[in-house]
């Protein structure tokens, strides 16, 4: 039998272009390509020119109708507010593609490529790549304008503290660094017992409160003020103050507290020492190193004030100190500090070593004391006590001298110190050398304790070399492994005019 090939398969026909009699394939237009483009334009209706709004002090788009947003040049949030412009006349043909064409960043143009597909004569589904430009225009945002507006605000936050040393503040414009909680302000303003915070907006200034008193202890009261009202529309137009205040307690103070307090602390000494202020006020008794916590509202209901002055320090030198290892508790004594030791001294006051006079005090800085070491105190002997609670108290049961801390070289520390903190940008009524003194203090405090100094960005200062500790007197120092390095940002490289395209 004789086995016949199988028959070829027919090959597919070609036509004759209806217009120009080229052969094409059969489709349903019975066109071909060229013609077909030169007979539909699928892009007709789109705009190929627009226009985007781009404020140079925030560096924020504007999304219509009153949005402004970040965005990163060619990035797919730029990419959907372009195409957002255009959205209505996209809706005619399917967007198969789209992306950014490169332009010089400061040209103020944007280029996209499109590409679009739709169907026409019978059924033929024709696709097309067309570019749109946009050109970038300038315009200030509302925020901004209100920033350089400096009277334009709804809200301003007071924060206030009725004391002379300003360890407190100092110690809160470090943490509002950290949290960023100044950016939404308008202005900060400065003046002599404290900050006003203004903002646009009054749930800003809210947030700022709550901050505070999570912070430091405080209380706040709020008021507003109306500025206009729409009898149409009935919208009110108000302005919103926020009054806060700080408890005028600092670090180092020495405080009496009143009887009922100090027993409901643990039956603890009615002179104490502030030795840091946080969320609460940190007292240690120093006879004992009792140590107790007094919130703001403790503190509101049972108020107490500093005996003396920052500036009321003396100095001191220690002629004999005697370490106490074993305290016998009282009834009812509350927890002690392990990180301070209990120690007994005779002292001398550096402005009466032509004398004999001594004076024998209980100190709680027994592990960084030694004989001929100085220390900086307060005399309780000779001095008139104005309090309320002291001058009730027993005589026998106030001390002679209190003891702060001890005295290092100020100008050697200043020199050795190898970093430096941000600060607020504020408008200053001005500063004086005592304001230079409180924030050398406020320094030497991060040095000393690092409870404080984790709270706190500390910075690298490259312009000081780091020295051995081969001449070293003992003073505390913060090591390097506890600081950040300091990030400079350019203009250039956050996008602004000349910059490189960010990828």
């Amino acid at each position: 039998m004789e086995y016949l090939p199988a028959p070829a398969a027919p090959a597919q026909g070609h036509i004759l272009c209806c217009q120009c009699g080229v052969p094409i394939p059969p489709n349903p237009a019975n066109m071909c390509v060229g013609c077909l483009r030169a007979q539909v334009d699928i892009t007709e209706g789109i705009p190929k020119q627009g226009t985007v709004h781009f404020c140079k002090q925030c560096e924020r788009y504007l999304q219509p109708p009153g949005t402004w947003i970040h965005c990163a040049l060619e990035s797919r949030e730029l990419l959907a507010l372009c195409l957002k412009k255009i959205k209505a006349s996209l809706s005619k043909v399917r967007l198969i593609d789209a992306g950014f064409i490169w332009t010089e960043p400061h040209s103020k143009r944007l280029k996209l490529k499109l590409t679009v597909q739709k169907e026409v004569i019978n059924g033929a589904v024709l696709q097309q790549v067309f570019v749109v430009e946009y050109v970038v225009q300038s315009q200030m945002c509302e925020d901004c304008h209100r920033i350089e507006a400096k009277d334009f605000w709804k809200a301003v936050v007071q924060v206030r503290q009725k004391t002379v040393h300003k360890k407190t503040f100092y110690y809160l414009e470090q943490l509002i660094l950290k949290h960023r909680l100044h950016q939404n302000t308008l202005r900060i303003k400065e003046i002599h017992d404290g900050l006003d915070f203004y903002y646009s907006s009054k749930q800003h200034a809210q947030k700022m409160v709550d901050f505070l008193q999570c912070t430091v202890p405080s209380r706040s009261k709020s008021s507003q003020r109306l500025i206009s009202h729409d009898i149409h529309s009935n919208v009110y137009n108000y302005k919103s103050t926020f009054s806060v205040e700080i408890v005028p307690i600092c670090k180092d103070n020495v405080v009496c507290l009143s009887p009922k307090l100090a027993q409901s602390l643990g039956n603890m000494s009615q002179i104490c020492v502030c030795i840091r202020v946080t969320s609460t006020i940190h007292l240690i008794d120093p006879r004992t190193l009792q140590i107790a916590e007094i919130d703001g509202n403790t503190y509101w209901r049972h108020p107490f004030n500093s005996l003396f002055h920052p500036k009321q320090l003396e100095e001191f030198i220690i002629m004999d100190i005697n370490r106490v290892h074993e305290k016998k508790k009282g009834a009812g004594a509350g927890a002690r500090s392990k990180k301070h030791t209990l120690a007994e001294a005779w002292v001398r006051k550096t402005s009466e070593l032509d004398t004999d006079h001594q004076y024998f005090c209980c100190t709680h800085l027994g592990h960084i004391l030694n004989p001929g070491d100085l220390v900086l105190g307060f005399d309780l002997a000779n001095c008139n006590l104005n309090d309320e609670f002291a001058n009730k108290m027993n005589p026998q049961h106030i001390p002679d001298v209190v003891l702060i801390k001890k005295s290092y070289d100020r100008s050697k520390r200043q020199r050795r110190r190898n970093w430096k903190l941000q600060e607020l940008e504020r408008d200053r009524e001005g500063t004086d050398t005592d304001d230079e003194r409180q924030y050398q203090d406020f320094l030497e405090d991060l040095e000393e304790d690092e409870t404080i100094r984790k709270n706190v960005n500390i910075y690298r200062n490259a312009d000081i070399p780091v020295e051995s500790d081969t001449d070293d007197d003992g003073a505390p120092r913060i090591s390097l492994a506890e600081m950040l390095e300091d990030l400079h940002i350019s203009q250039d490289a956050t996008g602004g005019e000349g910059a490189e395209m960010l990828t």
